[in-house]
């Protein structure tokens, strides 16, 4: 198959990986200690969702609540870095649907 004629991203099976779920309340990745969701776990979630981004940016506002939530009972003192949390969660889910290289 040529790459032109390649089906999107979606429509292929998940990479091989190991999940790289969050650890609670630090919210880094349990398999490879990168803040959360570390690249792995995003691509895992943009597979998951495929053409429903959308859904998946409701999905990321719901869990950087979630994660500002943890950090501030962690460490109330420290005041959250808003912009930067919200590119973290949900700032790349809104890219569009992933497609292959051309």
């Amino acid at each position: 198959m040529t790459p032109a004629n390649r089906p999107p991203v979606f429509d292929r099976p998940p990479p091989r990986s190991h999940p790289h779920p969050p650890i609670r309340p630090l919210w880094l990745c349990r398999t490879c200690a990168a803040p959360w969701p570390c690249p792995a776990a995003r691509l895992h979630l943009r597979h998951t969702f495929g053409l429903a981004a959308a859904d998946l940016s409701i999905l990321m506002v719901a869990v950087l609540h979630e994660a500002m939530t943890d950090l501030h009972a962690l460490n109330p003192s420290v005041d959250p870095d808003l912009p930067g949390m919200f590119a973290r969660f949900v700032g790349w889910t809104g890219r569009g649907p992933l497609s292959p290289a051309r």
